[in-house]
């Protein structure tokens, strides 16, 4: 099975054609993560500091950054409640299931309150179709969410 490799470039060795891998860009991904896990967003110093280390342009990174939605660039409440926005869950009333968080929290989609404990947001498919409407609350995915139950999700947090 032939290698797989972030980047490849193809150069010419004692008269052949190498195949030479640039895993910095593979390692890029979980170098963000592991800033995001530590710091909760990852800072446009953090950005610049990864960039020097792996050697490529600052914006390669800021653009992995910004492409990916559970990357951010400013800081989030202490949890963050993703709601999923793909079809299944717009046909399954996710659009109740975000009234009553916004009600029960008193912010809208995109904030965090003001105690900075909770982040709401919306994000795409979260693989949980069959359970709609899904959430995840951390790193944690709950289907079958009802109106009803927003109040008893919001209780088990604290």
């Amino acid at each position: 099975m032939a290698k797989m490799c972030a980047v490849e470039k193809n150069i010419m060795k004692n008269g052949k054609s190498v195949v030479v891998c640039d895993e910095t860009r593979a390692a890029l991904l979980p170098i963000l993560q592991d800033i995001q896990k530590k710091k909760g967003y990852i800072s446009d110093d953090d950005m610049q500091t990864v960039a020097d280390r792996l050697g490529i342009h600052p914006v390669e990174v800021y653009s992995v950054v910004t492409f990916y939605s559970f990357l951010k660039k400013e800081k989030q409440g202490r949890h963050v409640i993703r709601i999923s926005q793909c079809i299944s869950n717009v046909m399954a009333g996710s659009d109740k299931i975000v009234k009553a968080f916004e009600k029960a929290l008193k912010i809208k989609v995109g904030e965090t309150t003001k105690d900075n404990k909770v982040t709401l947001e919306m994000t795409n498919c979260i693989g949980m179709c069959d359970q709609a409407p899904a959430i995840m609350v951390d790193d944690e995915l709950i289907g079958g969410v009802t109106p009803q139950s927003v109040r008893t999700i919001l209780n088990k947090m604290k």
